[in-house]
């Protein structure tokens, strides 16, 4: 089985997802197998399949310019903070890995884990359930073992979900590098749960690691920030592409092919950034 990465890009949330689909397209045509990273830019809130879009705040994120598309997978919603945030997708032959969801999530959680280790954050899968805060979101769902994982303090750090198709089986998640909960709850319709509350259920990989904000960079006077954050992505890179097999080639071979980008522009335009998957989840394509 071949596998390539494509390491970390800027994307929108509806091109986000619809990379994800092309992937699995690939895959399905025998094409191969993908580990990828991205950064959300702009910030955007995903719906899970099943969430009703009047949870929203939408004058909030339109206020913020913060996209707002759904998800294929299940879960809850999830605020990704273009800094904040640091989200992976694993697209691969169905029949090539267990077929049973938890030994999946177990199989494709193992290069994640790997990656805060060698970070030096001790991140490991819930060792109990947690009671559910508020269902809609999935940072304040029930905490499950199966596939939820905690920082060193029992707090989550990353939200993970996967679906399948006859052929493929794509998970993505969310994993946290640092927190701002008065935003993530601020994208939502009157969430009964504090900021406080929020920050006593979720962590960030920053809490860990002691950072120089007035590093200046390219990227400005948070270049010290952004630079524990491209270690962490480097980390997950590297991870990833030793999992698969695949090489860390930025530039080369494991780019999107050209079909592949238009395909994902035509899947984005007609599902991920339409009202009709996002507001109604109707999808167009079917």
């Amino acid at each position: 089985m071949d596998w390539r990465l494509i390491p970390e890009e800027m994307l929108d949330g509806p091109m986000a997802m619809a990379f994800d689909e092309v992937a699995a397209e690939t895959v399905a045509a025998g094409g191969p197998a993908t580990v990828r990273l991205y950064r959300w830019l702009p910030s955007t809130v995903s719906l899970g399949y099943g969430n009703d879009a009047s949870i929203v705040d939408w004058e909030f994120c339109e206020e913020r310019n913060i996209s707002v598309t759904r998800r294929p997978t299940g879960g809850g919603a999830i605020y990704h903070d273009t800094a904040g945030d640091v989200s992976y997708s694993i697209i691969a032959p169905a029949d090539e890995f267990p077929s049973d969801v938890t030994d999946c999530y177990r199989e494709f959680l193992q290069p994640i884990l790997d990656a805060f280790e060698a970070v030096g954050v001790d991140v490991d899968f819930a060792s109990q359930e947690q009671p559910a805060l508020w269902e809609p979101l999935c940072y304040l769902r029930d905490v499950d073992p199966a596939h939820d994982l905690v920082g060193p303090d029992g707090r989550k750090i990353a939200g993970n979900a996967q679906y399948r198709t006859r052929d493929a089986v794509v998970q993505h998640g969310s994993l946290t590098f640092d927190v701002d909960a008065e935003t993530h709850l601020g994208c939502f319709d009157d969430p009964p749960v504090t900021p406080e509350a929020f920050e006593d259920r979720v962590c960030g990989t920053v809490e860990t690691a002691e950072y120089d904000e007035a590093v200046e960079s390219a990227l400005g006077v948070f270049g010290g920030y952004d630079m524990e954050r491209s270690q962490l992505v480097a980390a997950l890179e590297e991870s990833l592409a030793e999992w698969a097999g695949a090489e860390v080639d930025r530039g080369g071979d494991s780019e999107w092919t050209d079909t592949e980008q238009e395909r994902a522009r035509e899947i984005c335009d007609q599902k991920y950034g339409n009202d009709e998957w996002v507001r109604n989840r109707n999808d167009p394509l079917k």
